[in-house]
């Protein structure tokens, strides 16, 4: 077996508690993307991965995906060993000595481990040390009758878990059914758009909630609750929709920001919510090695849903034919963004292609074209 052991490291822009506890379960949701076998364990995240290197390519690719750089998690410290306590052991010691600006060591042996770093032992510190036990192997060397007569049987039974002698059972985490995550903001927030600083929190969460359920989003939620001690409503939300199911967290982010900067707060905002209304699985990624089959930036209902947020969706508009042997009545004007068919069949274009059949305007909706060989076409 082959465990590994990380714990997030504290970050300065959120409350220490509020902040842990969140970084813990975005860390313990990405995992569970490699191995279902994922715990909490003295505070840190364990996982036992010897089931599914294969998999991935091996351990080595294992741990480069898990530890993917360019990703919206927290830093994180980790460390690997042969049962879960002695990963959780070489961790505390590499971060005791984080503190006092060394490296730490990379792979401390078993019997080396400070007796501090044994959740299970930090109780009898005092009186182990007056007994002259410093280490995992000043501690396994006493005799075990008088062990267990001092200490009982949990200190026993955890070094044999800690070397392997017995079996480690964890109540093994798993996903929940959907996402609904709140967050209390730091402080009141009277600008809607100053929101998007807390809701980027919530997506990071979202994002590893989608990749292990290897889902995409298709319309989320975000809710704000309002000072109660203000006269008028105490809460109110608004709704992001996209064409298909993505995990593109920056283009929610960018539709976000173009909604919230058309909100009015009617009371300082004290708490935020995120959820998923709908989700769809995520369409598989093209093989093909011809160019037109390569996305070559934002793909075109991207543009669209990010014209109609901030122009509002009635500005931007497509043809849609009509079966009328009229010219002037063969088509007519819809909202674009409610047209997920026509958007999803174009995906694959890229900004330079594929909108000649959009128009904006920042005033009323456009008239569409004279049809040829007839007068000008009938307004809306």
């Amino acid at each position: 077996m082959h465990w590994i052991a990380l714990l997030p490291l504290p970050h300065a822009e959120a409350p220490a508690a509020t902040e842990q506890d969140e970084a813990l379960r975005l860390w313990s949701w990405r995992a569970l993307q490699f191995t279902p076998r994922v715990a909490l364990a003295d505070g840190a995240v364990v996982l036992e991965i010897s089931a599914s290197e294969r998999l991935f390519g091996g351990r080595r690719a294992l741990l480069r995906q898990l530890f993917e750089k360019n990703k919206p998690h927290p830093s994180v410290e980790w460390s690997q060993g042969a049962t879960s306590l002695i990963a959780i052991g070489r961790l505390l010691e590499r971060l005791q000595a984080r503190q006092h600006g060394a490296p730490g060591p990379v792979a401390t042996p078993p019997a080396q481990l400070p007796l501090a770093a044994l959740a299970a032992a930090r109780a009898h510190l005092p009186t182990l040390q007056r007994l002259g036990c410093r280490t995992w192997g000043d501690l396994r060397a006493l005799p075990r009758g008088g062990l267990v007569r001092r200490f009982g049987d949990g200190l026993l039974d955890a070094l044999g878990q800690a070397f392997g002698e017995k079996p480690e059972l964890y109540p093994w985490l798993t996903l929940p059914e959907g996402f609904d995550e709140p967050l209390e903001l730091p402080a009141h927030v009277e600008n809607a758009s100053a929101l998007l600083f807390g809701a980027r929190r919530l997506l990071a969460l979202l994002h590893a909630w989608l990749q292990a359920r290897r889902q995409g989003a298709l319309v989320l939620r975000l809710g704000w609750q309002m000072d109660r001690r203000r006269n008028g409503p105490t809460d109110d939300h608004l709704l992001v929709r996209t064409a298909e199911p993505t995990l593109d967290m920056a283009h929610f982010e960018r539709l976000l920001a173009e909604h919230l900067a058309h909100v009015t707060l009617a009371a300082p905002a004290i708490a935020l919510r995120l959820a998923t209304v709908e989700t769809a699985p995520l369409p598989g990624t093209s093989a093909s090695l011809l160019l037109e089959d390569r996305r070559q930036g934002d793909s075109l209902h991207q543009l669209v849903e990010r014209l109609s947020a901030r122009l509002g969706a009635a500005q931007v508009q497509r043809v849609e034919p009509r079966a009328d042997h009229r010219p002037e009545r063969m088509m007519a004007w819809s909202a674009a963004v409610d047209a997920p068919q026509l958007i999803a069949n174009n995906d694959h274009k890229t900004l330079g292609s594929g909108q000649k059949s959009l128009k904006t305007s920042k005033g009323k909706a456009p008239k569409p074209p004279a049809a040829a060989g007839s007068g000008a076409a009938e307004g809306r």
